[in-house]
């Protein structure tokens, strides 16, 4: 029986060796001067804890618009853009969520499966 290397292992696939181990990371800093959070790195499985707990902070806040720059996210998955979804329809009326430059696939999955959340908007100045 020959026995191989978890090393070769994850290069005969085009891994880098050890990559596989590496985890998400999400950065979550607040914007200066505005009530609100910049987002940086990737929202998945890995740091969807973070991000929702994020977004419960959110419901926390008295301001009128709260504001999530996402223009340094690089992933985000059907479910990070679900929780978002779900933290918008939970807001009081006239409050909102306001994203800046977001991710495309935001914009697209809000358009598909939670159309017309008055909650949420996106701008891309």
């Amino acid at each position: 029986m020959i026995v191989e290397e978890e090393a070769d292992v994850d290069s005969r696939y085009g891994i880098p060796a050890g990559s596989a181990d590496v985890a998400p990371a999400l950065t979550l800093l607040p914007l200066p001067g505005r009530s609100g959070l910049r987002a940086m790195g990737e929202i998945s499985l890995g740091t969807r804890g973070e991000w929702e707990r994020a977004l419960e902070g959110v419901l926390c806040e008295d301001e009128d618009e709260y504001y999530l720059e996402l223009s340094a996210v690089t992933f985000v998955d059907v479910a990070g853009v679900g929780a978002l979804a779900a933290a918008a329809q939970r807001l009081p009326d006239g409050r909102r969520i306001v994203l800046h430059r977001p991710p495309a696939v935001v914009r697209r999955v809000l358009d598909m499966l939670w159309p017309g959340i008055a909650a949420i908007e996106v701008s891309m100045s």
